[in-house]
């Protein structure tokens, strides 16, 4: 607890608004930062960070959660794949809610009878393979950088097992090439990010570098009021005083070079990829797909996945949200139709989603 309350200590945080109070002063327009981790979001609601900031300070939260850029098209073939009477469909707890496009769920067809168990890890998923040798056990592979290596570790893992009855589907994503897409939305206008935590533990900060040679700034920062706080006044800092390097507030969490073994692993088990984000398209090596070498544990090849024609929910504008271009409560249907009990859109129904931090905290 005393090193919690080092990091909300009052005295800490109004020493740091203050001095964001003085550095905000020195620009004379709106300076719009964004971040990109839904534990930032979840964070930045929790603690009420935005009613605190000068009135030229303004934070949008981007595409920082796994299970709300997990494309509809994703959801349905994961409903398909999981509909099969013959396959054990294995997923983090979240991602059973979201809807696909006919307002079915991994947790709807669970109820009628679909065999869906949530998993807290790839190796969960893998040892459920062991133990039910019938069975074709499919995991969904969702998140960033900070999940993708525990899933290669399990690909290597039944490798050496030999497992025939493993597979994953394969849905992550990489965080830089979607920062980079977001630093041209000129109706964004962003003037610096608050990179992700997690994910620069596997990555580092070296990666973050195309941000400040763009004129724009950037800070990693930690998930507590004293880290967010600091990641700001650190952003003002750089746009008052001329851009320079890519600023590391959470070096208790995280170095240049992030986690080298990690990296090795996922270089060895996955290759970059095409894929499809929620609200943003496609992105050209914004996600991961197993290798060749590995495509015996690629629920692609254990399956013919149809092509589906998705859609989306034309009143729900999670896209909207996760690309910054508005607040939750722009969203005719947020906090009516639209609830944590209710969900229509991705965003609401995750913990790390904007709409449902936004409904939790809704002075925020």
């Amino acid at each position: 607890m005393k090193f919690i309350d080092e990091y909300r200590s009052p005295a800490l945080v109004s020493g740091l608004l203050l001095r964001i109070k003085k550095k905000a002063a020195l620009l004379s327009r709106t300076i719009t930062i964004m971040e990109v981790c839904g534990s930032h979001t979840t964070a930045i609601g929790r603690f009420g960070i935005r009613r605190l900031l000068p009135e030229n300070i303004r934070l949008v939260s981007g595409p920082g959660c796994p299970v709300c850029v997990t494309s509809t098209q994703d959801i349905d073939q994961a409903l398909w794949l999981a509909s099969r009477p013959d396959t054990l469909f294995t997923s983090y707890g979240d991602l059973l809610r979201v809807p696909g496009s006919h307002g079915n769920s991994l947790e709807k067809i669970r109820a009628t009878g679909a065999q869906v168990k949530t998993v807290h890890s790839a190796l969960e998923a893998l040892t459920l393979a062991q133990t039910h040798p019938d069975q074709k056990v499919v995991f969904m592979g969702i998140g960033f950088e900070t999940t993708s290596p525990t899933v290669a570790a399990a690909v290597l893992k039944a490798e050496k097992l030999n497992l025939n009855n493993f597979s994953i589907f394969c849905s992550h994503k990489l965080m830089p090439p979607v920062m980079r897409l977001l630093l041209d939305e000129q109706e964004l206008a962003l003037d610096g990010f608050l990179c992700p935590g997690h994910v620069s533990t596997i990555i580092g900060t070296k990666v973050y570098e195309f941000i400040t040679d763009s004129g724009r700034a950037a800070a990693v920062t930690g998930f507590e009021p004293v880290d967010i706080l600091e990641g700001i006044y650190l952003i003002l800092e750089e746009l008052t005083n001329g851009i320079s390097k890519v600023r590391l507030q959470y070096q208790r969490g995280v170095n240049s070079q992030g986690n080298p073994k990690a990296r090795e692993l996922l270089h060895e088990v996955f290759e970059p990829a095409t894929v499809n984000w929620r609200g943003l398209g496609q992105i050209p090596d914004s996600g991961l797909t197993l290798r060749k070498e590995f495509s015996a544990f690629d629920a692609g090849c254990h399956f013919v996945i149809p092509e589906i024609e998705s859609q989306t929910n034309s009143s729900c504008r999670c896209g909207e949200v996760l690309r910054g271009l508005i607040e939750p409560a722009a969203c005719k249907m947020f906090g009516s139709t639209c609830t944590p009990n209710n969900p229509f859109g991705p965003c609401m129904v995750s913990n790390e989603g904007s709409c449902a931090a936004a409904f939790r905290y809704p002075a925020h």
